[in-house]
């Protein structure tokens, strides 16, 4: 099925229950009914449906349909289990987002860069330093690594909107997964400058650390997102799974 149809009835639908236009556990409407609204096949819309449920946002009642069972939450929220911008973060939370550009520079990595980011020693990178708003507050600091030779055209006015969209609409990237360190650290002079913080309340930050993949399996980013922690929350859909049945013990 075209990843494009199914990916769009996806956004459709999240958009719709992000916007209460389906009543908080009310059943969305039949499959019959959104292949008739959509103009597609059951499979192309059970595959928004299973994206959705994987998201935590309906659940699928067997013999019944599918239930609305999204929360919204009063803080920002960032997602875990899947990839996105900034930009795309912040429409999501119905927040108004915009990034400052701090510093845009290129430069070679070197044993201590490699030991951070990954990138070996003698690969040529852009590092960018961007302070993220959300509705007028500073709240995160992104310490960005991009493989150069992945991102050409790469420049500060791209940064200060978004380097996602760039990488996606006009490079045609397809960017596919993201291993992710979550830890806590202690607050930094830079920290404490932009964030606004006062160290008397808060001594510390939430530290997210990623290395990012596309499509050919190359880390084209590393980055590093520095979060105010009375404003820092992840969102995830945690799924119960089975346990495997223990190997029988062959006779002997």
């Amino acid at each position: 099925m075209p990843r494009s149809k199914y990916e769009a009835i996806y956004r459709d639908l999240k958009q719709k229950i992000e916007n209460n236009e389906f009543a908080s556990h009310a059943l969305l409407p039949s499959e019959h009914a959104l292949v008739q609204e959509y103009d597609c096949s059951r499979n192309t819309v059970r595959r928004a449906i299973a994206q959705l449920v994987s998201d935590g946002y309906v659940q699928t009642l067997q013999g019944k349909g599918v239930r609305n069972i999204y929360r919204p939450v009063d803080q920002a929220a960032f997602t875990i289990g899947g990839i996105e911008s900034f930009k795309e973060s912040s429409a999501r939370n119905h927040k108004w987002g915009v990034t400052r550009v701090l510093q845009f520079m290129e430069l070679t990595s070197d044993e201590k860069i490699e030991r951070r980011t990954g990138f070996p020693a003698g690969t040529q990178l852009y590092y960018i330093q961007r302070l993220h708003y959300l509705d007028g507050k500073p709240l995160i600091i992104n310490h960005n690594y991009f493989l150069k030779d992945a991102v050409p055209g790469l420049t500060p006015q791209i940064a200060s909107d978004s380097i996602y969209e760039y990488l996606e609409k006009e490079l045609h990237m397809t960017i596919v997964n993201s291993q992710r360190v979550m830890t806590v650290e202690k607050i930094t002079q830079i920290d404490e400058k932009y964030l606004e913080m006062d160290v008397n309340d808060y001594n510390c930050v939430a530290v997210v650390s990623s290395h990012t993949y596309n499509s050919d399996g190359i880390m084209f980013e590393f980055t590093q997102s520095r979060h105010r922690p009375d404003y820092f929350r992840f969102q995830d859909n945690a799924v119960r799974r089975a346990p495997e049945p223990a190997q029988a013990r062959s006779a002997g």
